[in-house]
């Protein structure tokens, strides 16, 4: 209960703030998953859990206070709530069942998450110079060396340790990212993509895109914090 308080009350002010939530033209990235993470993977799925709910109703909270054009879907709580519970649950598990295949077994998996996230932005930057659309390429380009930079701090770095904990960010914030856009696709896919004022018959490549050029910034900040916090406060309990 106490780690679910402090964590909850980071959460909270970094949901009262703009703090947790940065825009990203009209949408908003954010690092409000990064206590839920933190809390699932020092304490538990339970733990996890109920930071995650608290990051949901702060989305609801954002929405209604700060609204932007498509804040409207935030209002539900299928998109708002239910994924940032899964944060905990899904990140628990993750980092359980890696520490079961070994440090080379995960060296493996951050490759070949590394490598997919590498190719699609290379294409990216490919397909964008061929319709002339400079800011994607732009935003590929950074996005692009960022991920360079991460592969560096993950892999030459850091080594073998603390992988577990990397991948299991990584999953955590996918779980975020890809379970709200999914839900927003589900529910809300044509009205979503026309507050953005796009086209709605390209609804999942919008929704995807959004995916990307969020989920990426979202976990390399969250890979760089969890590691570190987690990893000081093991190492403190160890102590």
């Amino acid at each position: 209960m106490t780690i679910i308080g402090i964590l909850g009350a980071i959460t909270a002010v970094m949901g009262s703030t703009p703090l947790g939530f940065i825009p990203i033209g009209p949408t908003r990235a954010t690092i409000m998953h990064i206590p839920v993470i933190i809390g699932a993977i020092m304490e538990g799925p339970i733990v996890g859990g109920f930071v995650g709910l608290i990051f949901g109703l702060f989305s609801i909270f954002q929405a209604i206070t700060a609204p932007t054009p498509v804040s409207f879907v935030f209002l539900n709580p299928l998109v708002s709530v239910l994924p940032r519970i899964f944060i905990g649950i899904i990140s628990y598990y993750a980092y359980k069942g890696l520490r079961t295949i070994g440090n080379k077994g995960i060296k493996g998996l951050l490759y070949i998450i590394w490598t997919g996230i590498i190719i699609y932005l290379s294409y990216g930057i490919y397909a964008n110079m061929n319709s002339g659309e400079l800011t994607m390429i732009l935003v590929n380009i950074v996005l692009l060396l960022v991920s360079l930079f991460l592969v560096y701090f993950t892999m030459a770095r850091i080594k073998t340790k603390a992988l577990d904990i990397i991948v299991a960010t990584i999953v955590g914030t996918m779980v975020n990212t890809l379970g709200v856009l999914t839900m927003v696709y589900i529910l809300y896919a044509e009205r979503f993509v026309s507050a953005l004022g796009q086209n709605a018959e390209f609804a999942r490549n919008i929704i995807f895109g959004i995916g990307l050029t969020n989920g990426i910034p979202e976990g390399i900040i969250a890979i760089i914090i969890v590691t570190s916090v987690v990893t000081g406060l093991k190492e403190r309990r160890k102590g």
